[in-house]
């Protein structure tokens, strides 16, 4: 087949509208057909209902660990956003690429995609591994079941190299997440005779006001980690419902919170603290009144930060490959936390820039996508002459 550009190839991964609620085959099936007709075998890793899946593919031997390409084919909504091109439709001005995915991240996979054909032509010594997951968006879903089929096989990849948009900077760490929402069961009667009744909506809001409590804690400057922006664990509320009537003591109140950890932080102390606040001073009032009065906390989703060191080997490739050892951190996440869990050494670093991410008229600038075209043909180079 006739090569294709990274340009060219990010015209047609933008044509899927691979949103997180629905699925990605239509373009996983696009990827597999291009390797295929490179004459690279690939396989797919299912979520249990067979809509959506990950892609993995080897070139190179496959008698030792190699690098890993990582990318996540699913982008935000744009839904509400004020677009003025079409969010899945390539469109080209003034030296940019516009469309849902452009930055983060289908521009990374495009310039992986189009490096197929270097990877190929050269006598690999080690190999190169691409990774593309599905449902990174909604809390690093998909790439789990990939990871526990990999870290079953004689040969775990050596490193890992994430493609999220760091304007090609090396990037060696970022805060971890834990997403929770919590329900309060409260019992209902008449506005009038509201001391008979639980207000769930007040005690949801106690729970809040202890969670901004927690919060101050984690924010005192024994906390920080200056590599961080900001320097410290953060908790915040970003969803609540509840309430049928003004004249209704409510029975039913939820709210969703998340915590953003640094990497040596386990963000389940602040749930457990949260919990420990109900059960001690909470549920006994509640109780008092009601005694099927409840607070219940349901885990949401979470994926673990990254903290690889600038001393790996991981740290001196992209180094190398970047051109920089001047590392940094980023504040959004990554699959990159599990690849390390999995004990795979990880860093990020892909062209674009989170700026412009989840945005109406997203974008890439073409520098970018030429930027990563030569980081890979660098890549190419190592693998086929490792220092």
């Amino acid at each position: 087949m006739n090569e294709l550009s990274s340009r060219e190839l990010l015209g047609s991964l933008i044509g899927f509208a691979t949103v997180s609620r629905d699925s990605n085959l239509e373009m996983i099936a696009f990827i597999q057909d291009y390797l295929d007709a490179l004459g690279v075998q690939s396989e797919l890793f299912y979520n249990p209902e067979r809509t959506k899946a990950n892609l993995f593919a080897t070139i190179g031997p496959r008698d030792r660990g190699g690098i890993v390409l990582s990318g996540h084919s699913d982008v935000v909504p744009v839904d509400g956003q004020p677009w003025t091109v079409e969010p899945f439709r390539l469109t080209e001005k003034d030296g940019r690429l516009y469309g849902r995915g452009t930055a983060d991240m289908k521009g990374f996979i495009a310039s992986v995609l189009a490096a197929v054909p270097a990877f190929l032509e050269r006598p690999l010594k080690l190999p190169v591994h691409l990774a593309f997951s599905y449902d990174e968006e909604v809390g690093c879903l998909g790439v789990r079941s990939m990871l526990a089929e990999l870290g079953a096989r004689p040969h775990k990849p050596r490193l890992c190299m994430i493609g999220e948009p760091t304007s090609l900077k090396p990037v060696l760490g970022h805060k971890g997440k834990l997403a929770m929402r919590c329900h309060v069961k409260g019992a209902a009667c008449h506005s009038a005779y509201s001391p008979h009744g639980v207000n769930a909506i007040q005690y949801a809001a106690r729970l809040i006001g202890r969670l901004e409590e927690i919060g101050a804690e984690l924010a005192q400057p024994e906390h920080h980690d200056r590599r961080f922006d900001p320097p410290f664990s953060t908790v915040q509320t970003g969803v609540i419902r509840g309430g049928r009537a003004l004249n209704i003591v409510p029975a039913e109140c939820e709210f969703d919170f998340e915590v953003r950890a640094l990497p040596d932080f386990d963000a389940k102390e602040v749930s457990d603290k949260l919990r420990t606040y109900a059960e001690a001073e909470l549920l006994p009032k509640m109780r008092s009144v009601q005694r099927d009065t409840d607070i219940r906390l349901q885990p949401l989703s979470a994926y673990p930060g990254l903290a690889t060191s600038p001393d790996s080997e991981a740290a001196r490739l992209l180094a190398l490959l970047s051109g920089s050892n001047e590392f940094g951190t980023v504040a959004f996440g990554t699959e990159g936390g599990l690849f390390g869990q999995a004990g795979i050494p990880t860093v990020v670093c892909g062209p674009g820039s989170m700026d412009q991410g989840h945005k109406p008229d997203e974008f890439i600038a073409i520098e970018q996508l030429a930027g990563c075209d030569a980081m890979l043909a660098r890549l190419a180079g190592y693998l086929a002459n490792p220092i």
